[in-house]
């Protein structure tokens, strides 16, 4: 009798929400004005939209904007979730990467560098230099003017940044290198170093890593 009674009311609770099921309206904003919405992949404005939550359904809401963590928000219109709010904000957060970082048109380029010394002193000053900023040295050879160091990683909220130093021999004479500073993300926090297809080129650099280039020009061009 439990059972039947259970079940009654089940399907009468079901009837219920059956004919008060409509799609829902959300007013739906951020804390920065000129953040992008997506609704399902879809743009849909900047700032403020009003959004439609179908009956029965769930809706993904992407709000982005350069500078500031990617909010994903889901809306549920069906049994078993909350109701959707008539109006929502979303208070975005700075992204802590970009923060700590600099744009560049230095980075994944190479650097020439015009050295004044001997090749002896100039290589030692900059595996001195470069060591001073990055701990471990993958590869160094002074003969052909090849040295690479290994990965620095740093781990941030939304994103995970690794850094290296790659210096190659340009001119025997007159003496020149090429330095590149490699900086580059992966979207997926705590990725592993070893995982290349996870990262792309970044067009920043930490700011750690910024002075470098000064003080090659510096120390071993002058």
């Amino acid at each position: 009798m439990k059972k039947v009674k259970s079940i009654l009311i089940c399907a009468l609770m079901l009837c219920s929400f059956q004919i008060m099921a409509l799609d829902k309206k959300v007013r739906f904003s951020t804390s920065e004005p000129d953040a992008k919405i997506w609704v399902e992949g879809k743009m849909q404005g900047t700032g403020q939209v009003d959004i439609v939550v179908p009956a029965y359904a769930c809706i993904t809401v992407t709000v982005e904007k350069v500078g500031f963590l990617k909010g994903i928000i889901e809306f549920c219109n069906k049994p078993g979730y909350n109701a959707p709010p008539k109006i929502f904000q979303y208070k975005m957060e700075k992204d802590d990467a970009y923060e700590s970082s600099d744009a560049t048109d230095v980075a994944n380029v190479d650097i020439e560098l015009k050295v004044k010394k001997n090749q002896d002193e100039a290589w030692r000053l900059l595996t001195q230099i470069i060591t001073s900023y990055v701990d471990a040295i993958e590869i160094t050879d002074k003969e052909t003017g090849y040295l690479r160091t290994a990965w620095v990683v740093k781990t941030f909220k939304q994103a995970t940044i690794r850094t290296r130093l790659i210096v190659k021999l340009g001119n025997a004479s007159p003496l020149t290198y090429k330095v590149k500073l490699v900086s580059e993300i992966s979207e997926i926090p705590n990725a592993s170093v070893k995982n290349d297809e996870q990262f792309k080129e970044w067009d920043r650099v930490l700011r750690k890593y910024k002075p470098i280039f000064g003080e090659l020009e510096s120390r071993v061009g002058n």
